[in-house]
């Protein structure tokens, strides 16, 4: 229980603060007592669930709830708190003033301390409600807002069959936050209308355990299979590293059961392995590695991966988190020419407004956290992901649905 108080002390304290604006703007007491039970009970809510929390479980529907709870409280007061303290930088300033000029010593303590003026308070609120508008739309809305985005890729070593050929990516399916199976069977049609030619999925199929998509199987087994086939690679959740097992045997069962889950609904499995796409006597390598995070588990074997692959091949590297492009992959001798990404999440929140401004929390962390980017002719396209987890919503970065054409030109980009 220790580990609680400091978290529950510096929540009182943000709701002690944010309390102010409440008081300032109606003196109704009944309102003011409604305010602080209703933040009780959502504390006690929180703190109920995050404290039974089963490791041999791991995360649940009940500790999704409780996270959006809590970002629906803290955001928009941490939002008002900065009004409220920069109002009081100016009272305090008048009363040093006032005390300085012994206004003090011929006045009442409300002249010596100005009261909170109720349109800050006002303003503080209105502004707050900016993003508890959006966290509200991202959870009902937002995690379920699917985009198809779209890359023109040129290189010159292309093989000229290959001109033209279309790889659709989807990545992070996390299965087990799944809770609208209308809104997952439109993502899949979404899929089936890109009549790609190639389909690749970066990892995370579920968030803990195999067991998550046993409701979803014949959902994703009607992912059509391209002409070129579909590939898949892990990523650092289907490890199953984020709970407590019973024992060794337990844990690696269900790590044979995630992999086959990949079999279950038709996709191949590439465990630091490769395979060739053949079109018209020409071929382009497909490399697919386990998971390698530089702060994650460490499992890729990109060497091994390539083993069957010349260097002059054309090569697609699948490889679940981005960190792997930037510290091992971009400056290989072997030249991999489109690595395929996920993991970032776009952290599931931020702001993207093409041509002006790009921003998440998330590439603080990461230096490639979402979309394509280019380095010397060889590309690493971050998905945004297909699912959400940990927080039951996005807020500006929508899941993500890439289709990356391959022309054959000088090195460019479009999108």
């Amino acid at each position: 229980m220790m580990r609680w108080l400091v978290p529950i002390i510096l929540y009182i304290l943000i709701e002690t603060y944010a309390y102010q604006a409440i008081r300032t703007i109606t003196k109704n007491q009944w309102v003011q007592i409604g305010y602080l039970v209703l933040s009780l009970l959502i504390l006690s809510y929180v703190i109920y669930i995050f404290a039974n929390y089963d490791r041999s479980v791991g995360p649940t529907k009940y500790t999704l709830r409780a996270s959006a709870l809590l970002l629906l409280t803290l955001v928009p007061k941490l939002i008002m708190i900065l009004f409220l303290f920069g109002e009081d930088i100016i009272r305090v300033c008048v009363a040093g003033y006032n005390y300085l000029t012994n206004t003090f010593f011929e006045g009442t303590a409300t002249q010596y301390f100005p009261d909170r003026r109720k349109f800050i308070s006002q303003l503080a609120l209105g502004v707050a409600a900016i993003p508890l508008g959006g966290l509200l739309h991202g959870i009902f809305r937002g995690k379920y807002n699917f985009k198809v985005i779209r890359h023109v890729l040129y290189y010159e070593d292309l093989p000229a069959a290959f001109d033209g050929f279309r790889i659709t990516q989807i990545s992070d399916i996390h299965s087990g936050s799944f809770d609208d199976a209308a809104k997952i069977e439109y993502a899949v049609d979404l899929i089936n209308e890109q009549e790609t030619d190639l389909l690749l999925f970066t990892g995370d199929i579920v968030n803990t355990v195999a067991e998550e998509m046993d409701d979803w199987i014949d959902t994703f087994k009607r992912i059509k299979t391209p002409k070129y086939g579909k590939y898949s690679v892990l990523g650092n959740h289907d490890y199953g590293e984020y709970v407590t097992w019973n024992s060794q045997e337990e844990k690696d069962a269900n790590f044979e059961a995630i992999k086959e889950v990949h079999t279950k609904i038709d996709f191949n499995l590439l465990l630091n392995d490769s395979t060739f796409v053949e079109k018209d006597g020409e071929r382009i390598a497909v490399i697919g590695v386990e998971n390698w995070g530089h702060n994650f588990k460490k499992a890729g074997d990109l060497k091994k991966a390539s083993e069957k692959v010349a260097k002059e091949d054309f090569k697609v590297l699948l490889s679940h988190d981005p960190s792997h492009w930037e510290y091992e992959v971009k400056k290989h001798s072997d030249h991999y020419h489109l690595t395929l990404s996920g993991h970032t999440h776009g952290f599931q929140f931020g702001i993207e407004i093409p041509g002006f401004v790009r921003w998440s929390p998330v590439q603080y962390v990461y230096k490639q956290w979402a979309g394509m980017y280019d380095e010397m002719g060889r590309y690493l396209n971050v998905n945004r992901g297909f699912g959400f987890h940990a927080f039951p919503g996005r807020v500006g970065i929508w899941p993500e649905i890439t289709v990356i054409e391959l022309r054959k030109g000088s090195n460019g980009k479009g999108t």
